[in-house]
């Protein structure tokens, strides 16, 4: 069996050089490096917020944040290694430095609430431009990402319900953050 002239194969090639299957719609490709950036900027408020709890001495929630510090790293990682998987080149931009300053346990909880709102919803804004460009492939990538999120969602505001219950009381706290460190 002879293989095809060379000519006459017309492959789709992507910025890294690597072949590509399907290229991808600009816009989306824009929402996707901003969703990497995010999960980025994400990882260092996290970060911060378990340091934050480690000078405070509550050790799990320290521990509780660095896991998600952690988890917010992996996930920008995946979200990069599906772009070089789609032939893209990934250029990470700064990250901006992270609030380390709160009065109180509820006040970080609701900002840790909001971010997860916030990845969320650009996770969702990715879904809708990846469906306008009929691009199956990046809502199959997509979809056990939603369903993390709305985890992740889920559990950062049964936490938020429980630290405002507690009412910046300190024993309620420390309950909340034993719970946390024998999880």
């Amino acid at each position: 069996m002879q293989s095809a002239p060379s000519s006459l194969i017309d492959l789709n090639i992507g910025p890294s050089g690597r072949a590509v299957a399907q290229p991808m719609d600009l816009d989306l490709l824009e929402a996707l490096y901003q969703h990497t950036s995010l999960e980025r900027v994400s990882s260092a408020q996290y970060l911060a917020m378990s340091l934050w709890f480690l000078e405070r001495e509550l050790r799990g929630f320290s521990s509780f944040f660095k896991n998600e510090s952690l988890s917010e790293q992996e996930h920008g990682f995946n979200f990069a290694k599906y772009l070089i998987a789609r032939g893209q080149t990934v250029e990470l931009e700064e990250v901006t430095k992270p609030i380390q300053e709160w009065k109180t346990v509820q006040e970080l909880l609701t900002l840790s609430f909001q971010m997860e709102a916030d990845v969320t919803s650009s996770v969702q804004q990715i879904y809708s431009l990846a469906e306008r460009s009929n691009d199956t492939r990046t809502t199959v990538f997509l979809d056990p990402v939603i369903d993390e999120q709305i985890k992740s969602e889920d559990e950062m505001a049964y936490l938020l319900g429980k630290v405002k219950f507690a009412d910046n009381d300190p024993s309620a706290l420390l309950i909340i953050d034993n719970e946390l460190n024998n999880k």
